[in-house]
């Protein structure tokens, strides 16, 4: 099949960790701010939203041009090859954006390119006047307009960040997409105990064990393209055979979620039987700062209360203060901390190894990681060292 552009997109900072996975996969993709543009055919549609932990969506590019006037934005539209994606019935929508462009309304920008379309079906399919019935697929699609190019998309997906096992959350929960990013921008490898310090409902604990089972993250989900009658039923079904047999669903995992709210736990728990991968998870009401990890070597993460769950300052600095003083003790353990608390590497009682700025949603955040002693390795010299 013909060779298409699609885009990942992605939160602002971990569009390398998309890119890696889309490379990962055996694509070849080009970065940019927010988005990760990827050569792929329309059969592989299914298997990069089946794969893709980090990205939010995956869009099929249908063309960029370049609009000023609103006029030729409707001659941009009207020629592209509708019909080759979309039946006559399709259910489709205009949502649109506009930055630094001439054409800064996105309400008449939606209605050309929406006007456009309609035109360019009734033409494609023979159907001159006819209205348009709207009652089949969905076919969300994008007028995105940046330094006067515009990009027409159609989303694929839908959130990506809604794996399904998450029917209830905490009130202010962590996108899955994002704790993925945050697990695979540690040092933790499946083989190594992965404390899960401020669990909420369970979203960094259940993420980290589908990754260290390969699980999947689209498994339990359904998407906008499995309708579209231009992708073959049996792409879907061969992204799901191989997600089913590259899953390890009784490897062994050392994962604990910690909270010291008893409702957050039993959130979590329930969560994780969603995800199936409860069996993977030891789930603990306790403090955060209460923790005794019996293995001399591990991961210790959180996303820890910045203003949500804990209203008062001084509680949030003597939280801090005291998983700082605890986790001191346990060298062997690297740490890793998502927060918006500007002062958290002095609460914390030390400046962190690497910081890293990550957006949890529309909260600016800092990632602060704490590398710790490396585990010897048995084919090399016993003696710790540090991380870098």
């Amino acid at each position: 099949m013909a060779k298409r552009k699609l885009i990942a997109t992605a939160a602002m900072g971990i569009e390398a960790l998309v890119a890696k996975e889309v490379r990962d996969l055996g694509y070849t993709c080009e970065v940019e701010n927010g988005r990760v543009y990827i050569d792929a055919e329309m059969e592989d549609i299914p298997r990069l939203n089946m794969w893709l932990r980090t990205a939010d969506r995956v869009k099929l590019v249908v063309a960029e041009f370049k609009a000023t006037t609103f006029t030729e934005l409707f001659d941009g539209v009207v020629v592209l090859p509708w019909t080759d994606f979309m039946p006559w019935d399709a259910a489709f929508t205009v949502d649109g954006r506009s930055v630094k462009s001439k054409l800064f309304s996105i309400r008449d920008c939606q209605k050309i390119t929406e006007k456009a379309i309609v035109e360019a079906m009734q033409r494609g399919y023979h159907k001159g006047g006819e209205w348009l019935p709207k009652s089949g697929a969905k076919f969300p699609i994008e007028v995105a307009l940046l330094k006067d190019v515009a990009t027409i998309t159609i989303d694929t997906s839908g959130p990506l960040h809604r794996r399904g096992y998450r029917e209830l959350h905490s009130q202010a929960p962590l996108k899955e997409t994002m704790a993925a990013a945050m697990i695979q921008l540690t040092n933790w490898r499946p083989d190594m105990p992965f404390y899960d310090v401020f669990t909420g409902s369970g979203t960094l604990a259940i993420e980290a064990a589908m990754i260290g089972r390969n699980i999947a993250p689209g498994i339990n989900r359904e998407y906008f393209a499995q309708e579209w009658t231009c992708i073959p039923k049996k792409a879907w079904y061969a992204a799901m055979n191989e997600a089913n047999e590259k899953a390890e669903w009784d490897k062994p995992l050392k994962i604990y979620g910690i909270d010291l709210d008893p409702r957050m736990v039993k959130l979590a728990k329930d969560n994780a039987e969603l995800a199936d991968v409860r069996d993977a998870i030891t789930f603990v009401h306790s403090d955060a700062a209460a923790l005794k990890p019996k293995e001399e070597y591990g991961v210790i993460i959180g996303n820890p209360p910045y203003g949500e769950r804990l209203q008062s300052e001084e509680e949030i600095i003597d939280l801090y203060e005291r998983i700082g003083a605890q986790y001191a003790k346990y060298p062997g353990y690297s740490v890793y901390m998502l927060t918006s608390y500007e002062d958290f590497e002095k609460a914390y009682g030390r400046p962190a190894t690497k910081r890293r700025k990550l957006y949890n949603g529309n909260i600016e955040t800092q990632y602060y990681q704490y590398f710790g002693k490396r585990r010897p390795r048995p084919d090399r010299d016993a003696s710790p060292k540090s991380e870098s």
